[in-house]
């Protein structure tokens, strides 16, 4: 993406100028929006790059929305080790085949050549793996539910801040379970806790089903994902769940004494989310004016600006401390009662930040009083009676989310398309860029066929049945799946 120099004084051109246009030059938008928003910034190492304030704090409401439903669902959080010996790689042959390629690898440490190189953590399966192994001994210690937030490195050539970086910011769970069923069932679960998360905290639209054994995770049974689609017409993986099966409990012997008096291998799953999630919200919801963003992850739900202007100024701004009173408990609010900028630079500024909800409050309001509401999205000013701002606000903010998961899903519904021959699969990318729905006989040579002529990948495979003949040999067809181009 090209970076964007942005001027920091209020005294510059108007914030909009600042920012290009989301439909005409997508790239670009997306970096600076980042930058002018200031969520984040560049490092002087390749791939990495600092989150500032406001972006960490979107990401801490992430967390927090994502962690309570975790716990809601029986996890705990631990936190394992950012080095990982060689040799647990190499156990799980697939695994490391995979990830192999972007691992980075400390061989020094104190001036000493280390007698086993380590791995900076890419993901921490074999780690856990390990520790699984000591601890499991009986059906008693099982299930084992936990979760961890942490810092991944992976060896990216080519990144962009949020979408793909070498170290990003991720939860990882990983459990282990009895039977396989379980495993099966908690796989499942954590699919339906990202997709209610992202459509109901982030309220954007997203697919969710199995991946093809092309696009599953290094030596899991089955991976489920939920994908999400971008105004470039390419999707993006938000989530995934992985049933690992017994393939690591058996690389790592990971074997417990069940109620029969027999030894069995232990089912595990691992799960995650990154901050790529967030770079997703960024995309579905901006526009030409900058960030927007849902009420739940909003760092400031309502920005109050006080017109302070003439004789009335000391009582205006008493009055602008009033509704940020009466909102604080409920509304995450900010006062915005700087003198040495103008109000409309300040509306510029906290449109630009994708603040939810404006509150407006000058002398002729105060005289009514009553305050002007202005969504970021949505709807018109509105008039709310000073006594009954808390309500009207928090009615303010549910319109907003509504609109936001309207949009996203009238966007969504709009942009997947059917194909029944691979002539329509390829014109259907190459013009609507979207998903397009087909049928697939499940093998491997058509598979191929598809990328190949389309471009495109198979993002997931629908629950639904399928009915008809696969789009490229005619064969009867196994499988729903949806095709896209992919970041």
């Amino acid at each position: 993406m090209t970076e964007v120099s942005i001027s920091e004084s209020p005294e510059e051109s108007g914030f909009v100028k600042e920012i290009p246009s989301k439909s005409q030059h997508f790239a670009e938008w997306y970096t600076a929006v980042i930058l002018k928003a200031e969520l984040a910034d560049y490092y002087p190492v390749r791939g990495c790059t600092v989150i500032r304030p406001y972006g960490y704090t979107i990401w801490e409401l992430m967390q927090q929305g994502l962690d309570r439903r975790f716990k809601e669902t029986g996890h705990t959080n631990a936190y394992f080790p950012l080095f990982i010996p060689q040799s647990f790689l190499r156990r799980e042959a697939e695994h490391v085949e995979k990830f192999a390629p972007e691992v980075a690898w400390v061989t020094r440490g104190g001036g000493e050549e280390l007698s086993e190189p380590l791995a900076v953590r890419p993901t921490s399966e074999t780690a856990i793996g390990h520790m699984y192994a000591r601890w499991i001994r009986s059906y008693r210690d099982l299930p084992v539910l936990i979760n961890q937030w942490c810092n991944v490195v992976r060896w990216e050539k080519a990144t962009r801040p949020f979408l793909r970086t070498m170290e990003f910011l991720w939860q990882e769970g990983h459990t282990a379970h009895r039977t396989a069923d379980e495993a099966e069932s908690e796989a499942r679960l954590m699919l339906d806790v990202y997709r209610d998360f992202a459509e109901t905290d982030l309220c954007m639209a997203v697919l969710s089903g199995r991946k093809p054994e092309s696009e599953k995770f290094p030596g899991a049974l089955h991976t489920y994902a939920i994908e999400a689609l971008m105004p470039d017409g390419q999707a993006l993986q938000a989530g995934t769940s992985h049933n690992l099966g017994q393939n690591f409990a058996r690389a790592f012997n990971i074997k417990f004494l069940d109620s029969d008096n027999t030894e069995k291998l232990a089912w595990t799953t691992s799960w995650g989310v990154s901050w790529r999630m967030l770079g997703g919200l960024i995309m579905v919801h901006g526009d030409d004016r900058g960030l927007v963003l849902p009420p739940h992850v909003a760092p400031v739900q309502a920005v109050i600006v006080p017109i302070l202007t003439g004789k009335a100024r000391e009582e205006v701004l008493s009055a602008a401390r009033g509704i940020s009173a009466s909102l604080t408990p409920q509304v995450r609010t900010r006062l915005d009662d700087r003198t040495e900028v103008t109000p409309g630079w300040k509306f510029n500024d906290w449109e630009m930040r994708g603040v939810p909800l404006r509150i407006e409050v000058g002398p002729r309001d105060l005289a009514q009083r009553q305050a002007i509401l202005v969504p970021r999205v949505g709807g018109e000013k509105r008039i709310a009676p000073l006594e009954g701002i808390a309500e009207a606000v928090s009615a303010a903010l549910a319109d907003i989310k509504q609109t936001l998961s309207r949009q996203s899903n009238a966007f969504l519904d709009s942009h997947i398309v059917s194909a029944a021959t691979l002539d329509e699969v390829v014109a259907a990318i190459a013009a609507h860029r979207g998903f397009v729905r087909l049928q697939w006989c499940g093998e491997d040579a058509c598979e191929l066929t598809l990328r190949r002529e389309s471009g495109a990948s198979p993002r997931l495979i629908s629950e639904d049945a399928p009915a008809g003949a696969c789009a490229v040999c005619g064969n009867r067809s196994r499988h729903v799946v949806y095709y896209a181009r992919a970041y």
